[in-house]
């Protein structure tokens, strides 16, 4: 059994990890860690655990927190991570960090994400950022193996935008600069700590788009996918928070090189993932939505184009939370330990 230790274990992307985890047979959560509700069992925060997760929440100064583990998950905000996961790797400890701390390997990419949000451009473990791997195991699976100790979760809209545009962009079949990436996202994106921005009555029938001055997860989408086309990419991003509680649905347009019919890029999308378990590609005539995603480690893509414009259109839905959070995070455990990569993805989404 890999043993699991979750630090932020309160929060959504924790209990989330705590979800999945229950019902992975080769995985056993041993400690649950966090800075407030000290000694309450996370079953006591979330009721719908009670039978299946009782542990208590503990500090990080007690004798359970200190117990060995394999593996941490840390599900805690930007600059967490990056201070406490150099005591896990030394002492042997593999990491899987929710936050942008370790989705970059080297201080300069780290530097432009960090002022995107504010914080000390200077990356204070960045010694091990060439040792990261970005985790979108579609895209990195090779590298995402039991060799590795530390893996940079990926962004929940980077998850979205990249999964919609990989097959085009390693194809070569899109202009790199025509790109446009238009996202909308549940409320739960933003965390479970009031925000006055989130309270009920603010948020009931609200939508609203944010960050146009450069979202953060901008830097891993064009980094990813210049590496794929095998030349710069920048693109067009708009975030919106619409009025429902989890899921994400991307629209992506780009402008293709040549006249393409809708079919002949469906079928360029299946080959491509090809036996990828929790990708699905479906034609214009798909009628899905964001609720078949939720509570999956799935992403829709409804493949498109366009004619009259010879315009790729592509619709990705995921669940935030799950695909985009604690879904990738589980599955790179899987590859970390060698574990057929879809162990403890049994359920599929709840309906209606």
């Amino acid at each position: 059994m890999v043993k699991v230790k979750i630090i932020g274990a309160g929060g959504f992307g924790g209990v989330g990890a705590v979800e999945l985890l229950t019902r992975h047979p080769e995985a056993e959560i041993v400690c649950l860690q966090d800075i407030t509700d000290i000694g309450t069992p996370i079953s006591a925060l979330y009721p719908h655990l009670a039978g299946y997760c009782d542990l208590e929440i503990v500090d990080g100064e007690g004798q359970r927190a200190k117990e060995p583990v394999d593996v941490v998950f840390l599900a805690t905000p930007d600059g967490v991570g990056m201070k406490i996961a150099p005591q896990y790797i030394d002492a042997g400890v593999k990491v899987i960090d929710y936050s942008g701390d370790f989705r970059f390997d080297s201080q300069e990419d780290y530097a432009e994400y960090a002022g995107r949000i504010g914080r000390d451009k200077v990356h204070a473990s960045s010694a091990l950022l060439e040792q990261s791997v970005y985790g979108l195991t579609e895209l990195h699976r090779g590298d995402i193996n039991r060799d590795r100790m530390i893996v940079g979760n990926p962004g929940c809209f980077a998850v979205s935008c990249l999964l919609a545009l990989a097959p085009a962009a390693a194809k070569r079949l899109i202009e790199p600069r025509s790109i446009i990436c238009d996202c909308k996202t549940g409320v739960s994106g933003a965390g479970k700590k009031p925000n006055a921005a989130f309270h009920y009555p603010a948020r009931y029938e609200m939508m609203n788009a944010y960050r146009l001055t450069g979202h953060q997860h901008v830097c891993e989408i064009e980094r990813e996918l210049s590496l794929l086309a095998g030349q710069s990419v920048v693109i067009t991003f708009t975030a919106q928070v619409v009025p429902v509680c989890r899921g994400i649905m991307s629209s992506v347009y780009a402008d293709l090189k040549s006249p393409t019919k809708g079919e002949e890029l469906v079928d360029a999308y299946r080959e491509y993932y090809t036996d990828e378990p929790f990708v699905r590609v479906l034609d214009r005539k798909a009628v899905v939505g964001s609720m078949h995603v939720r509570g999956t480690n799935r992403c829709l893509l409804v493949v498109d184009v366009d004619e009259r414009v010879n315009r790729l259109r592509v619709i990705s839905y995921i669940d935030n939370l799950v695909k985009g959070q604690a879904g990738s995070a589980v599955q790179n455990m899987n590859r970390l330990f060698g574990l057929e990569e879809s162990t403890g993805f049994t359920a599929p989404s709840q309906y209606p």
